[in-house]
């Protein structure tokens, strides 16, 4: 049997073990006290951070999603720590955002943002607003309204979980002019890597979570074009902790902290621009083909 692995040698953001526990299925392959089976949960609020420790004063490490599963290791104080089940990153979040697993998933919101109502007209009490990309169960269809079981949704809001986009380009520059936030993943901010694992999944795609593991797994390397103003639709530019996507004509998409946003701009000025700023021009990948 080969030895335990030590906490240097997996990665927290995707193995859920701390010094007290770990998930049950580490067990022989990191030293924990005790270990846990997973508890799924789906997360009933439109969406809430995960956060490195359990403490709001921190920051946001990622975000979950309306409809997405997470699978609990352990709960004390109000709050949950675990690992989502949709790309597999570890963190915690306020256990009252959950519920039991409910009816799987039928649909998902290709909105930017889409109201659930009271009832089926706009004018009827709005009970939440769901971000692109949240997922539910449709029960019925009727006068263009879906109903859900936290409401009715708009059904030209809506496509199947099955139905995938053409373009995960054309689904990052709908998001332009949306505000930076480390850690987001909605219409009300997001990162760079979230743009990008959004824009994917959207296209059927799966991408993890952060820029370094994108860069890693994330499509296959190739080596760049004497001008980089040629870099072809969808090949992905990666620096030390940021990632964008190539436009295609010479332009890039990404969101930035020199602008707080999403932008689309001309690669060439933006390679020196971030050059200038002490940051350079790491690898290039294409996207894979749909999962």
């Amino acid at each position: 049997m080969s030895a335990p692995l030590s906490e240097n040698t997996l990665d927290q953001r995707r193995f859920a073990f701390r010094a007290d526990l770990a998930a049950i299925s580490l067990k022989g392959k990191v030293s924990a006290p005790r270990y846990a089976a997973p508890k799924p949960v789906q997360l009933r609020l439109a969406s809430l951070p995960l956060r490195k420790r359990p403490d709001l004063a921190l920051g946001y490490e990622s975000e979950l999603l309306f409809g997405e599963g997470f699978d609990v290791y352990d709960e004390a104080y109000g709050w949950l720590w675990g690992q989502a089940q949709r790309d597999g990153y570890v963190g915690y979040a306020p256990a009252e955002g959950f519920a039991p697993p409910g009816l799987a998933p039928t649909h998902r919101v290709t909105a930017l943002r889409s109201f659930a109502y009271a009832g089926q007209s706009m004018k009827a009490p709005p009970l939440m607003a769901l971000p692109y990309g949240a997922e539910l169960a449709i029960s019925s269809e009727k006068n263009g309204w879906c109903e859900t079981a936290i409401g009715f949704v708009y059904a030209r809001h809506l496509a199947p979980v099955t139905a995938f986009e053409a373009d995960p380009v054309a689904e990052a520059e709908r998001f332009l002019g949306i505000p930076y936030l480390w850690g987001g993943k909605t219409s009300l901010g997001l990162d760079c890597s979230a743009l990008v694992q959004t824009a994917c999944r959207a296209a059927g795609i799966l991408a993890p979570r952060d820029s370094d593991m994108q860069e890693s797994e994330l499509g296959e390397p190739f080596a760049p074009p004497a001008d980089l103003a040629r870099l072809p639709r969808g090949a992905l530019l990666f620096w030390p902790g940021h990632v964008a996507f190539s436009q295609g004509g010479g332009m890039m998409i990404h969101a930035n902290a020199f602008h707080m946003m999403v932008v689309s701009e001309p690669i060439i000025p933006a390679l020196a621009r971030i050059a200038a700023a002490g940051s350079q021009l790491g690898s290039l990948r294409l996207l894979p083909h749909r999962a």
